[in-house]
């Protein structure tokens, strides 16, 4: 493993770490989408069957068992400790339109047709758009808090250290998964615009609101 995954690991864990936080600091899931954090649950679940089949590393395995457990339990509490104060009217995305094409796209376009492997494709798909419902509910309502904008700011980063790490396995041992990359480049581009509004608003100590 390289640095680039190490820190793109690390920085995806702070995300899911300030997302938690926030959640239990201020009892609320204001601001949040619920079903971008479902997308993400379905995501690790479909990517990490592999657990049971497949050792890897102690590494490898720890991580995989922290973000599935992470993913449930924001799950739960946007649905059931907190669900007063979910607010399903700003999240009101349908995902069943990112996650019926995905499932599609993951059974014609996979590198095996394998059980696994499908959903292993399914996963890398879903992750690419699974943002869209919370940048959907963004716009929506204009703004974002300050602790929701590090949250996404942080899985930006650890998406674009990803592109760092397959960048540096290209060129160190010629590995290339078309698949993983485009995927990842096409999750990247989705966080373009929220990085300049951050760089230039919540750096400064301001609220990240969206032009008029």
């Amino acid at each position: 493993m390289n640095i680039f995954r190490f820190i793109g690991d690390f920085s995806h864990l702070a995300a899911i770490i300030i997302l938690l936080l926030k959640i239990w600091k201020t009892r609320s899931c204001a601001g949040l989408s619920g079903k971008s954090q479902i997308m993400f649950a379905l995501v690790f679940t479909a990517r990490y069957l592999d657990l049971f089949t497949t050792f890897v590393s102690a590494y490898n395995s720890v991580m995989k068992v922290i973000f599935l457990i992470s993913s449930y339990t924001t799950v739960y509490l946007m649905y059931v400790k907190f669900k007063a104060s979910n607010d399903t009217n700003s999240d009101a995305f349908r995902i069943e339109f990112l996650v019926t094409p995905m499932a599609g796209l993951a059974v014609l376009v996979n590198h095996e047709f394998a059980f696994l492997e499908i959903l292993w494709t399914f996963s890398i798909y879903l992750e690419s758009v699974a943002i869209l419902p919370q940048l959907f509910m963004i716009s929506k309502t204009g703004e974002a808090e300050t602790i929701t904008s590090h949250y996404l700011f942080a899985l930006g980063i650890y998406r674009a250290f990803y592109i760092a790490n397959w960048t540096y396995r290209y060129y160190t041992e010629g590995f290339f998964d078309a698949i993983a990359v485009v995927a990842g480049c096409l999750q990247t581009i989705l966080y373009c615009d929220f990085f300049y509004l951050y760089i230039t608003k919540v750096w400064k100590g301001k609220k990240l609101t969206l032009p008029a």
